[in-house]
C-alpha cells in the first residue's frame, strides 16, 4: 500500500481512482466492508482503490473535549493496509482544512488530486465547512461532474449497529465480547515495555510488562483481563491489570500484563495486548499475600477462558501470527 501523508506529494491524478473516505476509527466491520467493496470496484475496473482519512482526527481539533480513539494512526494504518486498498491519503487536519467547502473538497481534492471516478461512502458520511457536503449533496456533485457515488447503509450486528461511537462505550465498559464482535477482532492495545515498580516478580512472584496509558486516550474499564499477548511474532496467554493499583496507592494509569510462559527482557520493546474477558474490577488488598493469592486464581480462571477461546480457534498460539 503506498502512502501520502501531504497532498502535494502526489504528482499526478491516480488512473480510475476509487476512492472511498472517512475517519475510519478503529477501522471496525463497517469500515471494512467500505474497504471491501472499493477494493472489488476498482480491480473490476483495472483501477486504483484509495482511502482517504485525516490525522489528528477532526474531532480532536475542534471539539473542546477532543475523542477518545479506538486506533491510533499506526493501527489505522496497518488495518486499512490489510483490506487491500491500493492508496491511503491521509490529510493533515488543521482548522484551517476545517474551513474547506464540500465544493472545495471535492473538486480541489477528490478530483482534482486523486481523478476520481468512484466514491464509496458510508450512510451518515459528510464533508465540507458545517458538514455540508452529505450523501445527497455528493450524489448532486456526481450527476454533475461525471462521478458515480455508492452509499452503503447502516451494518447491524446482532441486530446492533456497528459504529465507532458504540465500540468506545463499551470499550469503557470492558465488553470485550461484543467489542470483537463489531470490530471483528480483538481490542487492543499497544506500547514499548516499561520498568515498572519491580514488585510483580520480587514481591508478588508474578513479573510483568507494564504499558503506561494515557488519560487522555480511550481507556478500558479498570480492572483484570485475560488476555492475549504478541511480541516478536509469538502469541502468548496474560493476565493484565489496567489502573492504578491501589494495593500500593499508585497514581500512574497503567497495564500490567504478567505473560504465561515467558521469561525474556523486553524492556523498551513492543508489545501488543489483545484484551478478551473483563474479569475484575480493581480491588485494594490488606497487603501483599492477599493480593499474590487473588492473582493465582485470576491466573487460573485466565488459562481457563485462553483455552475455551483456542477450541473455538478466536485466539492461537504459533510463530508469525498477526497481531
Amino acid at each position: 500500500m503506498e502512502i501520502f501523508t501531504d497532498l502535494n506529494e502526489i504528482a499526478a491524478p491516480f488512473s480510475r481512482a476509487h476512492v472511498t473516505i472517512g475517519n475510519f476509527d478503529g477501522v471496525h466491520l463497517g469500515h471494512q466492508m467500505l474497504f471491501d467493496l472499493v477494493v472489488t470496484r476498482a480491480r473490476q475496473n483495472k483501477g486504483t482503490s484509495i482511502a482517504v482519512t485525516f490525522d489528528p482526527h477532526p474531532l480532536k481539533v475542534l471539539s473542546p473535549q477532543g475523542i477518545r480513539l479506538i486506533s491510533t494512526t499506526p493501527q489505522k494504518i496497518e488495518l486499512i493496509g490489510r483490506a487491500g486498498i491500493d492508496v491511503l491519503v491521509i490529510i493533515p487536519f488543521t482548522r484551517e482544512m476545517a474551513m474547506t467547502t464540500a465544493n472545495e473538497f471535492v473538486d480541489k481534492v477528490l478530483l482534482g488530486r486523486l481523478g476520481m471516478r468512484d466514491l464509496v461512502v458510508g450512510y451518515d458520511y459528510a464533508m465540507g465547512k458545517g458538514r455540508r457536503g452529505d450523501t445527497a449533496f455528493l450524489r448532486q456533485q456526481g450527476e454533475e461532474k461525471g462521478f458515480s457515488v455508492m452509499v452503503m447503509p447502516a451494518h447491524y450486528e446482532q441486530d446492533k449497529l456497528v459504529s465507532s461511537s458504540r465500540i468506545r462505550e463499551l470499550v469503557a465498559a470492558g465488553k470485550m465480547g461484543d467489542v470483537r464482535r463489531l470490530l471483528g477482532r480483538w481490542y487492543q492495545i499497544r506500547g514499548d515495555v516499561q520498568w515498572g515498580r519491580q514488585r510483580g516478580g520480587r514481591q508478588l512472584g508474578f513479573p510483568t510488562a507494564n504499558l503506561y496509558l494515557s488519560e487522555e486516550d480511550l481507556c478500558p474499564k479498570r480492572g483484570v483481563y485475560v488476555t492475549q499477548v504478541i511480541y516478536d511474532g509469538r502469541q502468548y496467554g496474560g493476565v493484565s491489570n489496567i489502573g492504578y493499583n491501589p494495593t500500593f496507592g499508585d497514581t500512574s494509569l497503567v497495564a500490567e500484563t504478567h505473560i504465561f510462559d515467558f521469561n525474556a527482557d523486553i524492556y523498551g520493546r513492543p508489545l501488543k495486548i489483545n484484551l478478551l474477558r473483563h474479569l475484575r474490577g480493581e480491588i485494594a488488598f490488606d497487603g501483599i499475600d492477599a493480593l499474590s493469592r487473588q492473582i493465582r486464581r485470576d491466573i487460573e480462571v485466565a488459562r481457563k477462558v485462553l483455552a475455551k477461546e483456542q477450541q473455538r480457534r478466536l485466539i492461537a498460539y504459533h510463530r508469525n501470527s498477526e497481531a
